[in-house]
């Protein structure tokens, strides 16, 4: 009943006990709390939340429109309702390596496991748009630095993320993911890789944990999970999956609605109502106090 039983220290030490153990934890995007719990209830390991997902739930292009504000309240709204850890896309930290700082105890305060940063010039743009440029690699190295300087959980997990694949190749890319962890990342998120064997080598290239971004329509072809644990991959997230499934249903109803006056072909995509009142938990909250909570639930 309302928001989650476990404390933020406690889901940030159980998400590194997780990761140490070698598993791949699987964190599919959610774009609103709802979605995180749904994540939760089917069983996943861990919820992401999407830089892109979250200036598109604005109105908005992925190009460093969105402010640390929005990001921190929208990340506090998702991780209270769950208990599971939740990761977020913070792109380049929001300005100079001093802005990284405040976004990492920021981020620490809305109750995130965990945050990515980038090497991306600001203003950043979506990682999978071409013409990306990104910071030299003194400039990436501070910015990790400062964010690991800044956090005051020692399990708040900094992951660095690189964009240089995409303009300098794979060398380039194993060579800043070094320098990466040298600064003291937890984790490297390359982006944009195109094969299973780039991640393996990226793999054998570091010593911390690595991440996987299998976002549909992008420059990486779509690995399954037992691919990517295969190729040495301890993290995998699909950022933006549910959001475009629930617009393409969104779009697709609308329609429905225009051609025929009435959904009633569509009632069997739906979810249930007796389905999202157990996902709310209705009948924790009727029994919490009958004398306040009397309603009844008529799910039929």
């Amino acid at each position: 009943m309302l928001y989650s039983t476990r404390t933020d220290t406690d889901k940030r030490r159980a998400f590194r006990l997780r990761l140490a153990s070698g598993e791949l934890l699987r964190m599919p995007g959610a774009f609103n709390p709802l979605s995180a719990r749904l994540i939760e209830r089917r069983g996943f390991e861990g919820v992401y939340v999407s830089g892109a997902v979250l200036s598109a739930d604005l109105g908005l292009p992925d190009i460093g429109l969105t402010t640390l504000t929005e990001v921190a309240g929208r990340t506090r709204q998702i991780t209270r309702v769950t208990d599971l850890p939740t990761l977020a896309d913070a792109d380049t930290g929001f300005g100079e390596p001093m802005n990284a700082a405040r976004t990492v105890q920021e981020l620490e305060d809305a109750g995130l496991a965990g945050l990515h940063i980038e090497d991306q010039v600001n203003p950043k743009r979506c990682g999978h748009l071409d013409g990306k440029q990104v910071v030299d690699a003194g400039t990436a190295v501070q910015r990790i630095r400062a964010a690991v300087d800044a956090r005051r959980d020692p399990d708040f997990l900094i992951v660095a993320r690189t964009d240089i694949r995409a303009s300098e190749g794979l060398e380039a890319t194993i060579d800043r993911a070094r320098r990466l962890v040298d600064a003291g990342a937890d984790a490297i998120f390359p982006e944009a890789l195109r094969t299973l064997d780039e991640f393996s080598r990226v793999r054998a290239a570091i010593d911390v944990p690595l991440l996987a971004n299998m976002t549909e329509f992008g420059k990486s072809d779509l690995f399954t999970a037992d691919q990517l644990s295969d190729a040495g991959v301890n993290i995998v997230i699909w950022p933006v999956s549910l959001l475009r499934m629930a617009m393409g249903a969104a779009d697709r109803g609308l329609s429905t609605l225009l051609d025929q006056g009435s959904l009633t072909d569509r009632l069997d995509e739906m979810q249930h109502r007796r389905d999202l009142y157990d996902l709310l938990d209705y009948e924790s909250y009727n029994r919490f106090d009958s004398s306040v909570f009397n309603f009844r639930l008529e799910t039929d």
